[in-house]
C-alpha cells in the first residue's frame, strides 16, 4: 500500500478514531489523569514575541494554571517574556532556548505554539511525542502534508491538541451555526469572508548578521536555510514562502474555518485562486490581494478575499463572513454577534454581545473573548470539556487556503478528491502538497 493510500485511509477514519480520545475524561500529559478536576495545569509556552506573549499571559490568568517555561530562541525575547510573566503572577517561569531540551522536562502537560508558521505542525508532532497536549495557534501547519502529520501524532500518541480557531469557542458563533442548523435563512449555499489591512511596504533586505541575541539556525529549524536579512524578523517572514504561508493563512484561516463549519462541509472538490503582489515592488513574495474560491460535492461553495494592503471595509467591517440561504442572509462581522436579513434584506434578528473589544490591539482585540478558547483547552485536560477546535478541524480549514496558494502559485484549477482534499490529476501541483526539510531535521510521525 502506497503513502499516499494509507494517508487517504487514514484521514477518511480519523473522525471516528477519535471520538473516544476527544470525549475520554482519563488522559494527561502522563496518559493517566493526574487526579481531582482542580489539578493544576503547567504550560510551556513556545515562541513568545507577540502571539505567544498573548497566549503566556492568557493562560497564567486562568484559575490553577501555570506557566512554567518560555521557549524562544531570541535571548532578549526570552528574557522579557520571563519577566513579564513574573510581574504577573509572582512566580518566575524556567526559560528554555531550544524546544527539544524544553521537552525533556517531564514536569509540564501542554506546550502552546506560537512560533512562526513553518515550526507549527513539526514542534506539534514533537510535543505529542513528547506526551504533551498542545494548543498550536493557526495555521496548524505550513503545509497540506503537515496538517495530515498533526493529526496523525495527536491520534498516535492519544494527545490533545487544539487549533487557535478561537471563533469555535465564541458562544454567538455557536448559536450563529445552530441558526443555520435549523434552516433559518433555508439552505445554506454560499458562504463569502474577507479581511482587509493597510500593510506598509516591506521593501528591500539586505543580507548581513543575525543579532547576537536570535539564534537565527535554530529559528529556521526544520526550514530549508536561507540567509539572514534585515527585514525578515519578527514579522515579515509572513511574506516569505519558506517560512510563511501568506495573508490566506495568517488571517484567512479563521473566516474560512467560520465559513466551512457553517456550511457543515469536510473537504472541497474544486479550489481556485486569483490575485498578486500589487501594491508595492519589494521582497514580499506571497499576495498581498488574493480571492479563494471553493466548491463542495454537496453542491455549495466559499470564497474569501484578502487585501493586505488596502483596508477599505466590506460591510462595514475589516473582516467578516456572510452566509447566504434560499430565505434569507446572516451577517457575521467577526466578533461575537451576527444579524438575520430576509430575501428582502429586512434585519429580522440582529445579536449582540457586550464584551469589550480593542482595535487598536494588533495581538488580541477579542481577548476577553479568545480566553474561553484557552480555558477549553485546559478544561479538556481536566476532564471537564471536549476541545472546540479539535485538530483535524484545524487541519481541514487550515487546507483550503493552503490549496488556495497552491492553485495561486501554479495558476490552475485545482480539482480534489473530496474525501481528503488531495489534489488529483495535477503532478506539478502535487509537489506543493509537502516541502522539503533541512537536512539536520527529520519530520515523522
Amino acid at each position: 500500500m502506497s503513502e499516499s493510500t494509507k494517508r487517504r485511509d487514514f484521514l477518511r477514519t480519523a473522525s471516528v478514531a477519535g471520538t473516544s480520545l476527544l470525549l475520554s475524561p482519563s488522559l494527561s500529559a502522563s496518559g493517566i489523569f493526574r487526579g481531582a478536576p482542580n489539578d493544576k495545569v503547567v504550560l510551556g509556552i513556545m515562541g513568545t514575541n507577540s502571539r505567544g506573549m498573548f497566549l503566556a499571559k492568557t493562560f497564567a490568568k486562568l484559575p490553577n494554571v501555570e506557566v512554567g517555561y518560555i521557549c524562544d530562541v531570541d535571548e532578549t525575547v526570552l528574557a522579557k517574556s520571563i519577566a513579564e510573566i513574573e510581574k504577573l503572577t509572582g512566580k518566575k517561569p524556567q526559560g528554555v532556548t531550544d524546544i527539544r531540551r524544553l521537552l525533556e522536562k517531564k514536569d509540564f502537560d501542554a506546550l502552546a505554539i506560537a512560533a512562526p508558521d513553518h515550526w507549527h505542525a513539526p514542534a506539534t508532532i514533537l510535543g505529542c511525542q513528547a506526551g504533551k497536549h498542545v494548543y498550536v495557534e493557526k495555521p496548524c501547519s505550513h503545509n497540506p502534508a503537515e496538517g495530515e502529520m498533526a493529526v496523525e501524532a495527536a491520534r498516535k500518541y492519544k494527545r490533545f491538541v487544539q487549533m487557535g480557531s478561537q471563533r469555535r469557542s465564541f458562544s454567538n458563533v455557536n448559536a450563529l451555526v445552530g441558526e443555520l442548523r435549523v434552516g433559518a435563512i433555508g439552505r445554506v449555499y454560499f458562504a463569502r469572508g474577507w479581511y482587509t489591512n493597510w500593510r506598509p511596504s516591506i521593501g528591500k533586505g539586505k543580507e548581513v548578521a543575525p543579532p547576537a541575541t536570535l539564534n537565527y539556525d535554530l529559528w529556521q529549524g526544520p526550514a530549508p536555510r536561507r540567509p539572514y536579512q534585515d527585514n525578515l524578523i519578527h514579522y515579515n517572514w509572513h511574506w516569505f514562502w519558506n517560512w510563511g504561508t501568506g495573508e490566506a493563512l495568517n488571517n484567512g484561516t479563521h473566516e474560512i474555518d467560520v465559513m466551512r463549519w457553517g456550511l457543515g462541509v469536510d473537504y472541497p472538490t474544486k479550489i481556485t485562486s486569483a490575485g498578486g503582489r500589487f501594491a508595492f515592488q519589494d521582497d514580499w513574495e506571497t499576495p498581498d490581494t488574493q480571492t479563494i474560491t471553493a466548491n463542495f460535492a454537496n453542491n455549495t461553495a466559499l470564497t474569501w478575499e484578502g487585501r493586505s494592503c488596502n483596508g477599505h471595509h466590506s460591510e462595514g467591517e475589516g473582516r467578516g463572513v456572510v452566509f447566504y440561504g434560499s430565505t434569507g442572509t446572516i451577517v457575521y462581522p467577526g466578533a461575537n454577534g451576527y444579524r438575520i436579513y430576509d430575501q428582502k434584506n429586512k434585519l429580522v434578528k440582529e445579536v449582540k454581545d457586550d464584551t469589550p473589544i480593542d482595535a487598536t490591539n494588533k495581538v488580541s482585540p477579542f481577548e476577553k473573548l479568545e480566553s474561553s478558547h484557552l480555558e477549553n483547552f485546559v478544561q479538556t485536560i481536566r476532564g471537564e470539556a471536549k476541545l472546540t477546535g479539535e485538530i483535524l478541524e484545524g487541519h481541514r480549514s487550515t487546507l483550503i487556503p493552503q490549496l488556495g496558494n497552491i492553485a495561486y502559485r501554479t495558476g490552475r484549477v485545482l480539482t480534489l478528491d473530496p474525501t481528503n482534499g488531495h489534489i488529483v490529476g495535477d503532478p506539478e501541483a502535487a509537489k506543493l502538497w509537502g516541502r522539503e526539510y533541512d537536512k539536520n531535521w527529520a519530520v515523522k510521525v
